[in-house]
């Protein structure tokens, strides 16, 4: 018997049968590390684009929009299964089709900094696993400002997007 078999084998005796993980805990642990290393927290947490990310309301959306001057503000979404402010409603395929082609139930395109053309290569195991692991979260009441359109003016803090030559003629902040 090897050396680490013993202690597997008194585990599994103390534990119960299994020390495998459910067919269901391997898909959402598989989603979550999909989501932590495609960098979905960044625009999608409270507090993350200010460099103080608040993990109590991970994934539920940003308080920082994305702006691109002519077209608008977007701002990251609640991700979690809130009913109200998230993807509660959401399918588990609508979620699919949102991260794979950049299109929500609602018919619209998201934002183009969301990676959606990336995502679209994911396996379909792969895009499951997000899903999964999305609707596993506890739900965060969290109602996220916009879109908001070319006119507007946002409610939020905005990171611009302008070509370099744009940026090096704007005025210093007062």
């Amino acid at each position: 018997m090897r050396n680490w078999a013993l202690p597997l084998l008194v585990a599994t005796a103390m534990f119960g049968a299994s020390a495998a993980p459910s067919a269901a805990e391997t898909l959402i642990e598989r989603g979550k590390y999909l989501v932590i290393i495609s960098g979905c927290g960044t625009c999608h947490t409270p507090g993350d684009l200010l460099g103080k990310p608040d993990m109590t309301r991970t994934l539920a959306g940003s308080e920082v929009g994305f702006g691109i001057p002519g077209v608008g503000v977007f701002v990251g979404g609640n991700l979690t299964p809130d009913k109200e402010t998230g993807l509660g409603d959401w399918t588990t395929e609508q979620i699919i089709t949102a991260i794979t082609t950049g299109v929500m139930p609602n018919g619209r395109k998201l934002f183009p900094v969301m990676p959606w053309p990336d995502l679209a290569h994911l396996s379909a195991d792969d895009a499951q696993a997000i899903a999964a692991y999305l609707k596993s979260l506890p739900p965060v009441k969290n109602a996220v400002p916009g879109p908001f359109g070319p006119k507007d003016v946002p409610s939020t803090l905005v990171s611009v997007i302008v070509p370099g030559d744009v940026y090096a003629k704007m005025p210093a902040p007062k």
